[in-house]
């Protein structure tokens, strides 16, 4: 796949993929991935959704893939990323889509509804309530790995991680920087979303917090427990069957 690019607001060069025709769904990765490892590489699952009907449309998010990754830290301002994807959708014409994301890409989608955002119908997958109400809550893990690289013990959870980052040639300086721009979203407005939400996670994931007391705490919630961690669930086919699942409801 090709990628596509334009410019943020600050000149920062963005990439996105498109799959596929139909509804829009824009459909963010997770921390340290691009979008087509967390969606095509293991398990193709933005073909799958594809196949559903869907015009997916997967954005690098900035410091991550094809797109830029500046050393500056003033390119990093609180809420960068949800910036960003507003500037995809503005770049786009997007008026009425879905949005999913992964992990960093889940609560991006948060931090957009947080600000008005109102997608028809949203999926957070590897996400828990915690990772969205204490956003910094695994900042020191990942400033840890990205700053200790080639020390890690190996077969350790950050051996792990720094062997995700090899794979994915994820930039350690940009993507240290990037953990700055992280927000949060308050139980308050959770409460507040009143649309269908659809939270997927796997049932070993507890990276990000409970994923069921997220459902608990959105008014239309949906938890869909699939197999695996953090790390194995978005390579099970039980995701893109989860998430297409909520979509065609």
């Amino acid at each position: 796949m090709t990628p596509q690019f334009f410019d943020a607001p600050d000149g920062t060069p963005l990439a996105f993929y498109e799959l596929g025709e139909g509804r829009p769904l824009l459909l963010i990765h997770g921390y340290i991935s691009d979008a087509l490892t967390n969606w095509m590489k293991f398990t193709p699952t933005a073909q799958v959704i594809a196949d559903a009907g869907y015009r997916v449309i997967m954005p690098d998010l900035r410091a991550h893939g094809a797109s830029g990754k500046p050393h500056d830290p003033l390119c990093y301002p609180p809420d960068i990323l949800a910036d960003d994807q507003f500037a995809l959708i503005a770049h786009l014409g997007l008026e009425d889509f879905d949005a999913a994301g992964y992990s960093l890409g889940a609560r991006t989608v948060a931090r957009m509804l947080s600000r008005g955002c109102r997608p028809a119908k949203v999926i957070l997958s590897g996400m828990g309530l915690e990772g969205l109400t204490m956003a910094d809550r695994r900042a020191g893990y990942f400033r840890n790995v990205l700053t200790n690289l080639g020390s890690h013990e190996r077969g350790s959870p950050e051996w792990m991680v720094e062997a995700f980052l090899k794979t994915s040639k994820g930039d350690p300086v940009a993507l240290n920087l990037l953990i700055n721009s992280f927000s949060g979203v308050d139980a308050a407005t959770i409460h507040s979303w009143e649309f269908p939400v659809g939270i997927v996670c796997g049932t070993e994931d507890q990276d990000n917090g409970s994923a069921q007391a997220l459902a608990d705490a959105l008014p239309q919630g949906r938890y869909y427990a699939i197999p695996g961690n953090h790390m194995s669930a978005v390579t099970k086919p039980e995701l893109a069957a989860a998430m297409v699942a909520f979509l065609t409801a």
